[in-house]
């Protein structure tokens, strides 16, 4: 969700302005994404790299987040959807892991939509720890280096319980994954949109699944074998 700040600056606001209409982009995204009947969404809402960014900013995002688990988790949980939040949680303050972990609880029965809020999150970092548990279980001879394959890898990612990534989708222009879902992008089909995060809304996410459909996906295969 990338240009919150740019698009603020764009139009002379401080760039919590982008922050703030950002979220509404969320709402809208949430909305649009259960209308075409998507089982899953992932958000990057704060990179483990944000941290290097303004002092100031980061704990306005900080509040963000606490205000939003706040006033949004009664209406995804009315709404059926289950919200998760993968990353080092670790790091956020009590009040905010305390505010995450009461979200994801009510929701966690919730049989629809799976939004996952990656927060303090980074693809290394998430493959990293994936390494280290599997590490433990050879240690303690629950598992043999010769178990060790990509479906056990996959298995101990922050995002074990759900499909890979069929569609990313880039927004503000940039071109780069920046550090997002690594090994879950392997197939994916990924879509660079030039308009900032808070311009987005239903006509762009049908326009990016429209574009989506149209793909031939081969993974590997010729497009004799596809046809």
């Amino acid at each position: 969700m990338d240009g919150n700040g740019r698009w603020a600056k764009a139009q002379g606001k401080p760039r919590i302005f982008g922050h703030k209409n950002g979220v509404e982009a969320v709402r809208k995204t949430i909305s649009a994404a259960a209308k075409l009947g998507i089982s899953v969404v992932t958000l990057f809402a704060f990179s483990s790299e944000n941290w290097r960014r303004p002092e100031e900013e980061v704990a306005v995002l900080m509040g963000l987040f606490v205000t939003v688990l706040s006033t949004e988790v009664k209406k995804l949980h009315k709404n059926n959807f289950c919200l998760r939040i993968i990353g080092d949680k670790s790091r956020f303050n009590e009040n905010l892991q305390k505010k995450m972990a009461q979200a994801e609880q009510m929701t966690a029965m919730n049989t629809g939509m799976v939004i996952n809020i990656a927060a303090n999150y980074g693809g290394k970092w998430d493959i990293t720890e994936a390494m280290k548990k599997i590490a433990i279980k050879v240690q303690s001879e629950e598992l043999q280096p010769s178990d060790i394959d990509e479906n056990l890898i996959t298995n101990h990612l922050a995002t074990s319980n759900i499909p890979e990534v069929d569609l990313l989708i880039r927004t503000s222009g940039e071109c780069r994954i920046s550090n997002f879902v690594l090994w879950q992008l392997a197939y994916a089909e990924i879509y660079f949109i030039p308009i900032c995060w808070p311009d987005f809304g239903e006509d762009s996410l049908i326009e990016a699944v429209t574009w989506f459909v149209d793909r031939e996906r081969r993974f590997g295969c010729t497009d004799e074998q596809i046809s």
